[in-house]
């Protein structure tokens, strides 16, 4: 009876292992799907930390925007101030403009968690656009980094605006923390 028993099942999985070894092999054979452009690469992740951003500046409460963790450090409103007025260090410049006259922009103008939110949507929004007109040919085109007065390509420019974008999400998850709170990202997906 065992026997049979185990020999029914093992025909069972073989059955239903089978298609998805199949399709498994169907995917394995495929042609693999071609390289993104240059643009349409540096546009996916310049809007994934966006997303990110953009959820804690939503989430966050207001009654918690200025919380730091020590009096020393930024609010979790400059922060996210700091880190949107920051990015438009990359999009100006690579919109031909000057940068911004200051990179912090005052808690004093952005004063309610609206303002805030709208800023940090506003600049990711902005950058998406300027990478979108850009394309693939100005992304790899070459632009004057005005801290070091030397040329970058553009691209490298966005990622290094990106790595400081994660960087501040990195600290805020860290005020989420302190807050007593878990941040969007960390919280189980439904």
């Amino acid at each position: 009876m065992r026997k049979m028993i185990l020999l029914v099942a093992t025909m069972l999985l073989a059955v239903i292992a089978s298609p998805a070894a199949a399709q498994d092999a169907a995917k394995k054979d495929a042609a693999p799907k071609p390289a993104k452009g240059l643009s349409q690469a540096v546009l996916e992740q310049w809007n994934d930390i966006g997303r990110k951003l953009t959820a804690m500046a939503e989430d966050f409460p207001e009654d918690k925007y200025d919380f730091k963790p020590t009096p020393a450090q930024r609010s979790f409103a400059e922060q996210l101030l700091h880190m949107a007025g920051a990015n438009y260090f990359f999009i100006n410049i690579a919109n031909g403009e000057k940068p911004p006259a200051q990179e912090d922009p005052s808690r004093a103008k952005y004063k309610t968690k609206a303002d805030v939110v709208a800023f940090v949507k506003k600049s990711f929004a902005d950058g998406a656009a300027a990478i979108k007109a850009k394309g693939d040919a100005g992304m790899a085109g070459m632009m004057v980094d005005p801290f070091e007065n030397q040329q970058v390509r553009v691209f490298e420019w966005a990622y290094g605006f990106m790595e400081h974008c994660g960087e501040h999400y990195g600290q805020l998850a860290v005020y989420y923390r302190l807050a007593g709170l878990v941040p969007p990202e960390s919280r189980p997906k439904k």
